[in-house]
């Protein structure tokens, strides 16, 4: 089994093999689960993963940060006695255990960084003492080879752990209306509430909305040669551009005090990328639309005063093949008709919480100080 971060839909997904998963028991499935969704509430997939790359003993390191928690001990394959056999002959499953094996001596319920220094200690003693190294043959129920897949994309890790973090919260706040979170040690609940408190990179979140949404325009030309079929097709020139509209809620309910922090990140957005601006209500102000070109200071401006209806917008944007839709607004409307394009919203914190609709779109909520 593995998660990662899939770059171009900035979702966390989990994979898995169903032979494995399928000769667990229901208690070994559901540790398993545990023990990959552990790797993206720690932020193993995202923040915390090494920058040169995940090696080996990294992977032990996380592993045993996760499989030392109380709330695991008993539901992973790896404490079968014996393990889990996938393959004829094979032998039972391996895991990476603190106070056990290799590990007999390191305590549980450590971070990744802590695991981390105490093997390259047990690494570097092995080196010196002329030992081969002790982790080489280690081996894991699951894989981190995604873990960067995501990396090279620091924004779609933000807008992932953003997503994840918006599900954790909520099912935080069922747990603490519920006054039940199960199998949940107090020490992890106290963490789990604490990551809720960071903040998201919004800057990098809008230049990767940006840049998902460009489209390529290619056109032939002669004078450049073809470098698989020279001399017999032309050359193609590509150039990259993105076609963004940028609706601005100018609703009753959005106060020009909104108004203007929106206008503020547009300010910035505009440093790096050229947009049509489109004020709406309850209609789009037609005769207000304008394009925003790139490296402009504007002033925010308000220029309606309704209700709000989002299919307005959207069946504006859906009629004019633009590449991308940011809408900035109060979120407070009922949910509108699909898009064409890829859609982004923008709102305060504080709306974001307690959004009037659901939606699986990406929901970027700024600090309006």
């Amino acid at each position: 089994a593995g998660v990662r971060v899939n770059p171009d839909s900035a979702q966390f997904e989990l994979f898995y093999n169903p032979k494995f998963m399928g000769a667990l028991s229901d208690e070994h499935k559901m540790g398993v689960l545990m023990h990959e969704f552990y790797h993206i509430i720690f932020e193993h997939v995202t923040t915390r993963k090494p920058e040169g790359g995940i090696r080996q003993i990294d992977n032990i390191a996380m592993d045993l940060a996760i499989n030392g928690l109380s709330e695991m001990r008993g539901k992973l394959p790896c404490e079968a006695d014996p393990g889990p056999v996938l393959v004829e002959g094979g032998e039972p499953m391996k895991g990476c255990l603190p106070g056990e094996g290799k590990f007999a001596d390191l305590p549980a319920e450590q971070t990744y960084e802590w695991y981390l220094a105490a093997l390259e200690k047990m690494q570097e003693e092995a080196k010196q003492n002329g030992e081969p190294d002790p982790f080489g043959d280690e081996d894991s129920f699951d894989d981190h080879d995604g873990f960067g897949e995501g990396g090279g994309n620091q924004a779609a890790n933000e807008i992932a752990k953003e997503r994840m973090k918006e599900a954790i919260r909520k099912a935080a706040e069922e747990a603490d209306k519920a006054g039940n979170w199960g199998s949940v040690s107090q020490s992890m609940k106290k963490n789990i509430k604490e990551r809720l408190q960071t903040k998201v990179d919004w800057k990098k979140m809008l230049r990767y909305f940006v840049r998902t949404s460009q489209r390529a325009d290619k056109r032939s030309t002669p004078r450049r040669l073809n470098k698989r079929f020279p001399k017999i097709h032309p050359g193609k020139r590509v150039r990259r551009q993105a076609k963004i509209a940028i609706s601005i809620d100018q609703s009753g309910s959005v106060d020009d005090g909104m108004l203007a922090a929106f206008y503020s990140e547009l300010d910035n957005l505009a440093q790096f990328a050229e947009f049509t601006v489109i004020p709406f209500d309850t209609r789009v102000a037609e005769d207000k639309v304008y394009v925003w070109k790139k490296g402009e200071r504007r002033k925010a401006e308000r220029v309606l005063y309704g209700g709000t209806d989002f299919n307005s917008c959207t069946k504006y944007v859906n009629e004019r093949n633009f590449d991308g839709h940011l809408i900035l607004t109060d979120l407070c409307a009922p949910k509108p008709i699909a898009s064409k394009c890829q859609r982004m919203w923008l709102t305060t914190t504080e709306y974001m919480r307690n959004p009037y609709f659901s939606t699986n779109e990406v929901v970027v909520g700024i600090d309006r100080k």
